[in-house]
């Protein structure tokens, strides 16, 4: 299913294709813990879907240190 977010960092608007159905959807938003809903899916898509955050977007919240 295609999901569309606008970024809380950089105000894009961002549309993934994550594996989830409707009916999950609903059971998330209806109070179901994530993790517990969509299990399969892997931390990035479940951030997405939670709050429009990217992968891009943390990597700007936090910049890997050059050594």
């Amino acid at each position: 299913m295609q999901i569309t977010k606008t970024s809380p960092i950089t105000g894009q608007v961002n549309t993934r294709e994550i594996d989830v159905t409707k009916e999950q959807l609903i059971e998330w938003m209806a109070g179901g813990h994530i993790q517990n809903v969509m299990p399969h899916l892997d931390k990035d898509d479940r951030e997405f879907i939670m709050t429009g955050h990217t992968p891009e977007d943390w990597k700007r919240i936090f910049p890997e240190e050059e050594e």
